[in-house]
């Protein structure tokens, strides 16, 4: 061989190799984000799920892709959501925001590893065959918060005595909803308290029920965990502050927003270990095998300054219970 022709071979041959490097290099996996919330609703909700997606290695744009689909507060709309990310082929579906993105998930796919979060029993509402190996390609992380409600009234019974009515504010489209509702029921009867039961799943029907409330008399207030009346914590807070009625959540959002108080977990915590528990997958791990993360740590908050506004005096006992006091 000529000198010239082995630099030729050579020359092609290093021109072939990257060629050869990138034809060998796995595409960047799709994780398909399904949500039934309006896409600005709650960024910090997305913001803590990538967190817990970056803490296993993978960082979105860098060596994975996120594609989000968000129902814009129209549960009909997810279905095709989701059958849009089963078409997209995704690696893993985060079916974040409750049961009905669970569950339209659930139906457009038996075999894409799909990741929830929820405030519901997984087990009881169907999602999975047990907590510590679901055993199908379905699991995710629990905060249980729809189980909370007897101990969230009892708080709330306990600083409004003498409130007889408590109504509790709930979006029936949510499936988690029922639980919610016997539970609450439940300790209203322990209690000895007259419990009024508001549906919402609109910014109109949550005027109107406060418009019921203020007809039937209602002492106090809990809303139950819900993504919709969650992203309208502003509406939500403001109709109670008008109405001076002590006004209890799952979500400290809605303190923070100028709510009275909160007692549950802490929800943009609940996405960040969804996000980690998708991480895991994307690295090998089978949702059959991965235990649904079970969130059980509650913090109870107040706002002093939001008792105040409404005339009500909390005993420093109360205080010192608290995990966080808002001045």
């Amino acid at each position: 061989m000529t000198r010239r022709a082995f630099i030729t071979l050579l020359g092609g041959a290093a021109a072939a190799w990257p060629l050869a490097s990138g034809a060998q290099q796995p595409a960047m996996p799709i994780v398909g984000f399904l949500n039934t919330l309006g896409q600005n609703d709650r960024p910090n909700l997305p913001a803590a799920f990538r967190r817990g997606l970056s803490e296993t290695g993978h960082v979105d744009g860098r060596n994975v892709t996120i594609e989000y689909r968000f129902a814009e507060n129209r549960h009909d709309r997810l279905p095709a959501l989701a059958a849009d990310l089963v078409g997209r082929r995704v690696a893993v579906i985060a079916a974040t925001a409750g049961g009905a993105s669970i569950l339209a998930a659930m139906a457009a796919t038996k075999s894409i590893p799909i990741v929830f979060t929820t405030g519901g029993d997984p087990v009881k509402e169907g999602y999975v065959a047990r907590l510590n190996r679901p055993a199908g390609n379905v699991t995710g992380v629990s905060w249980f918060s729809n189980l909370v409600a007897g101990k969230a009234l009892g708080l709330l019974h306990e600083l409004v005595a003498k409130a007889a009515v408590v109504a509790l504010l709930v979006d029936p489209q949510l499936p988690e909803a029922d639980s919610t509702v016997s539970d609450a029921q439940e300790a209203a009867r322990i209690l000895g308290l007259q419990l009024l039961v508001l549906n919402a799943s609109t910014p109109t029907e949550i005027d109107a029920a406060f418009a019921t409330m203020r007809q039937q008399r209602a002492g106090a207030l809990f809303v139950g965990a819900d993504p919709f009346l969650s992203s309208r914590r502003q509406q939500i807070v403001a109709l109670a502050a008008r109405d001076a009625i002590p006004d209890m959540y799952t979500n400290r959002e809605f303190v923070e927003e100028g709510g009275l108080m909160s007692y549950g977990n802490n929800t943009a915590d609940s996405y960040r270990r969804a996000g980690v528990h998708v991480g895991r997958i994307l690295n090998g791990a089978s949702p059959a095998d991965l235990p649904v993360d079970q969130a059980t740590q509650f913090e109870l908050v107040v706002n002093v300054k939001a008792a105040k506004a409404i005339g009500l005096t909390i005993p420093e006992s109360f205080l010192a219970r608290a995990d966080e006091v808002i001045e």
